[in-house]
């Protein structure tokens, strides 16, 4: 596998663009489209929270069958809670026709940024011309196009060999705050040019947000947008994937990785932070056991305070560990924080032993953070990803509308 440039447009076949329609009064870029050349399988995941956008609910319908062909999205406005919300988001979808020729039920449609605000499509009527002319190789315009309160675009892309062909996948990403498992969190579209049947995609979908976007929470609030979604054109003419076989286990890891890439860039990104946390969970009971735990551990408040201050307070790893819900021998349970300035130990089997407070501080006041923890010799591994809480994460999420 290699790490590629290009992002959604890396694969074989798909065109990006992104522009300003004036949905957000800063006039940063608020729309974004995804073409495929040829109609593409698909699969989405999205959120669990019972209040849903109503992009969710027309692009659950227009997946239905297992394929589209393009993704439109807007940030600015998350179009939920809105009387016309459905309205709004199939006039999205009947815009892509119009200026494509794609069938509006080909047309994935997502939208973030405020709750409970009414949408127009006046702007977004407006905007389409200067987005069709956009369309190109480039995925980075798109990507910008659905940040909200993020500071930097999330996109990557992959290669791999399956039966003798080179296979590419690309996505772009958005999310820095109201982002909590489970899956969905935030928005990731993603494209490939590999040939995927649909029930394999779905499944190659979920198992690789698993470990990785479900695996993120920056705020334990979990958005009403959150989308997920993958299209598969075909177009590098490998031999479909339709079992459970070696090549499907390949396209999975690769996947994989790249969400797992992506995640660390979402979590790094976190409103207000200025660390990446990571928990790693070994020696658990089993991997289901040490999700838990990890997730627990980086979701925890009052430890996300102490790595902003660099402050070794491990019982709050303790802590969190204790009320996570896992099967876990406290007895057993040993704790070292990770850096590039170094590690140090500072709990083992369950209590404290000495250690150094300054040497401590050194390695805390890195931007990235490892949490080791061991439960014992068990199989079960995880990893979790977050941030630090700050100070500034309470100013961004004081005015967020204004």
């Amino acid at each position: 596998m290699k790490h590629l440039t290009g992002g959604v447009c890396a694969p074989k076949g798909f065109v990006a663009s992104g522009t300003s329609c004036g949905i957000r009064k800063t006039g940063k870029k608020d729309l974004a489209l995804i073409v495929s050349q040829k109609r593409a399988a698909a699969a989405g995941v999205y959120t669990q929270n019972l209040v849903k956008g109503a992009p969710i609910l027309v692009t659950q319908k227009h997946l239905a069958n297992g394929y589209a062909r393009a993704i439109i999205a807007n940030s600015g406005n998350a179009n939920t809670c809105n009387a016309n919300g459905i309205e709004i988001a199939e006039g999205m979808c009947e815009l892509v026709e119009k200026y494509t020729g794609i069938y509006a039920s080909d047309v994935i449609v997502a939208s973030t940024g405020v709750i409970g605000q009414r949408l127009s499509l006046d702007p977004i009527a407006n905007g389409m011309s200067a987005l069709m002319m956009g369309l190109g190789s480039n995925s980075s315009d798109a990507a910008e196009a659905i940040l909200t309160t993020d500071t930097v675009r999330k996109e990557a892309a992959v290669s791999l060999e399956l039966g003798g062909k080179t296979v590419k996948i690309g996505a772009i990403a958005k999310g820095s705050g109201m982002i909590h498992p489970n899956m969905a969190t935030l928005l990731v579209f993603t494209t490939t040019d590999a040939a995927v049947a649909p029930a394999l995609l779905q499944k190659a979908l979920e198992l690789a947000i698993q470990d990785s976007f479900n695996m993120i929470s920056i705020d334990r609030d979990t958005s009403t947008n959150d989308t997920a979604v993958i299209l598969a054109n075909g177009m590098a003419e490998n031999a479909e994937i339709g079992s459970e076989n070696a090549d499907f286990a390949a396209f999975l890891a690769a996947l994989k990785a790249l969400y797992i890439h992506l995640s660390r860039l979402i979590s790094k990104d976190g409103e207000g932070a200025t660390k990446l946390l990571e928990c790693r969970v070994t020696g658990a009971r089993t991997d289901a056991d040490a999700r838990v735990a990890a997730k627990s551990v980086i979701c925890s408040p009052l430890l996300k305070c102490a790595m902003f201050g660099s402050d070794a307070n491990w019982g709050r790893v303790l802590c969190a560990l204790g009320y996570a819900g896992a099967d876990i021998d406290v007895a057993g349970v040993d704790v070292t924080f990770k850096s590039e300035a170094g590690e140090i130990k500072v709990c083992e089997n369950g209590g404290g032993i000495a250690f150094s407070e300054e040497a401590a501080k050194t390695v805390l006041s890195a931007p990235e953070i490892e949490i080791a923890v061991s439960l014992g010799g068990g199989p079960g591994e995880a990893l979790a990803f977050g941030c630090d809480l700050t100070y500034d994460y309470v100013k961004i999420n004081s005015d967020y509308r204004s």
